[in-house]
């Protein structure tokens, strides 16, 4: 059964950063079927720590993630592992919400979030380093600038990263990055509830509709 937030495919927007090796395997599995849910996958996460786990991070296309749809994820998610079977050995299925200092995988998380702090690691040196923190200032074509807040210096504090060149982005949790949160969640919640409402109303308008007599053959 969908949640609210499913009744269609959600937008298609590429991952730029993505995982490696087995998770990115996991990742050709779960996406197609995520989206069809209605919602976004964020990331995917093999550990052997404890045992195996995939761990399925995924949002709605606003950028929030319940409870309830984390086990609608879930409910879908299971049998279709099942059958393609890309684990060797027996794990746990986790389905989470990105959480408040989430990763940013697509070009539009970088823009959403402009103004707040990341942090940021290369996968290949970008002028002699591969790890930069500093405020997001939105993007230029596929890249993000960023304000460092660790420029030595001498060095110019604003550089352009190319996202797809990103093995990992990540928001640093600040209390301004919290308020916003509460923000984005309160103002899901609100959109939740009117469109139960909205469902709740068709219902009773179908209900109270006068149906039209069957007209019998011959009449």
């Amino acid at each position: 059964m969908q949640t609210d937030a499913a009744s269609s495919a959600a937008p298609s927007e590429p991952r730029l950063i993505v995982e490696p090796g087995l998770s990115a395997r996991v990742a050709t599995i779960v996406e197609p079927v995520i989206e069809q849910l209605g919602y976004r996958l964020v990331r995917v996460r093999v550990s052997g720590a404890e045992g195996c786990t995939v761990q399925i991070m995924a949002e709605r296309p606003n950028g929030s993630m319940t409870v309830e749809d984390c086990e609608a994820v879930s409910r879908a998610l299971s049998p279709v592992l099942d059958v393609a079977d890309p684990i060797d050995r027996a794990y746990r299925l986790e389905i989470s919400s990105p959480g408040i200092d989430r990763p940013l995988v697509r070009k539009s998380d970088f823009e959403r979030y402009a103004g707040h702090i990341a942090r940021i690691e290369t996968a290949m040196p970008i002028r002699g380093r591969k790890r930069f923190r500093g405020t997001l200032m939105g993007t230029e074509g596929e890249a993000a600038r960023i304000r460092r807040d660790d420029a030595a210096e001498g060095e110019e504090a604003e550089i352009l990263l190319a996202i797809e060149e990103m093995s990992e982005a990540k928001l640093v949790l600040t209390d301004d990055l919290v308020a916003e949160a509460l923000r984005r969640e309160k103002s899901a919640k609100r959109e939740a509830r009117e469109a139960r409402k909205e469902v709740r109303r068709e219902e009773r308008q179908s209900r109270n509709r006068p149906q039209r007599p069957a007209v019998k053959e011959g009449e």
